[in-house]
């Protein structure tokens, strides 16, 4: 089974190639491709994990689904064949991973939302007590529930590096007051709506990130939603305060790369196979929780 490290879809104008995602022109909107590569430690690596841009893509579309009434987004359509027919030829690479979404203005901050304490939220709460400027209590561990889910938004790194968080008051200076308040209130909405979901599904939502644009309907919800990539699902079941919990991402990547003590700079290396398989078993499982669906039903 090959993984599809990149597409290739003739003249059609390519706008650019994110750590995952492919981005084209088409007849006024974009066309989104996910592939099939994989990132870890800010560097793309030399081999991807099969299917995984279709998974990204398959849960990406549950969610804006099960969300529309919260928000809505920029999906076109998902459906290969409603694609102009300049596409069509190209179906093969484009089957399930990708979607044709509306152009909007895209606000320059990433819009994240915790409900649990992990990652850049932990480090910066052990320094100061506090998350953007946002004070917690005392006491919490490394994977601590908080009394209520916090808006805790970064910048978008424009260069492939690490997004660094930032003060609500820092996204009223980007945005405006009014824009602020509307971007804290529909990533907490759609956060507090997911994370329910996720629980009936024996998953924890620790933590999520959005992207928002704007059109002139007003503001939609873009980019990928609620995977792996963006976000940390946790299993209920396993769920520990006082260290890291295991994930439905790319860890054991993570965890691999760590183990051959790699630098960190490029060339990135590729991955063994065993890697491969537990990292796409990761993701399929977190399809088939998420969506009570098996991947192609």
């Amino acid at each position: 089974m090959a993984a599809l490290l990149t597409t290739n879809l003739g003249d059609m104008p390519l706008l650019g190639r994110g750590k995952v995602r492919d981005l084209y022109a088409v007849d006024g909107a974009l066309l989104l491709v996910a592939t099939d590569r994989i990132s870890a430690f800010d560097h793309v690596l030399g081999s991807g994990i099969p299917d995984k841009g279709k998974i990204l893509t398959q849960i990406s579309l549950f969610w804006f689904d099960l969300v529309k009434n919260l928000v809505p987004n920029h999906v076109i359509t998902s459906v290969v064949g409603e694609f102009p027919a300049a596409l069509q030829r190209y179906a093969g690479q484009l089957e399930g991973r990708s979607m044709l979404v509306k152009r909007a203005q895209m606000f320059p901050v990433e819009c994240v939302a915790r409900g649990y304490l992990a990652g850049s939220g932990w480090k910066e709460y052990q320094a100061s007590g506090a998350v953007c400027g946002i004070e917690l209590p005392p006491g919490l561990k490394d994977g601590s529930r908080l009394p209520e889910p916090i808006f805790t938004p970064a910048t978008k790194s424009q260069d492939g590096q690490h997004d660094e968080n930032i003060s609500y008051a820092a996204v009223e200076k980007l945005v405006g007051a009014e824009e602020a308040a509307e971007l804290r209130r529909l990533t907490l909405a759609i956060y507090r709506k997911a994370a329910a979901h996720a629980e009936s599904r024996g998953l924890i939502l620790a933590d999520t990130k959005f992207e928002f644009g704007k059109t002139a309907g007003g503001v939609m919800l873009a980019d990928e939603v609620l995977t792996p990539d963006s976000s940390r699902f946790w299993d209920g079941k396993l769920w520990k305060p006082g260290g890291a919990q295991p994930s439905f991402d790319k860890q054991f990547v993570r965890d691999y790369l760590e183990e051959i003590h790699w630098n960190k700079q490029a060339p990135a290396p590729s991955l063994p196979e065993e890697v491969v398989e537990r990292t796409r078993a990761k993701y399929l499982e977190a399809f088939r929780r998420l969506t009570g669906r098996e991947m192609g039903s």
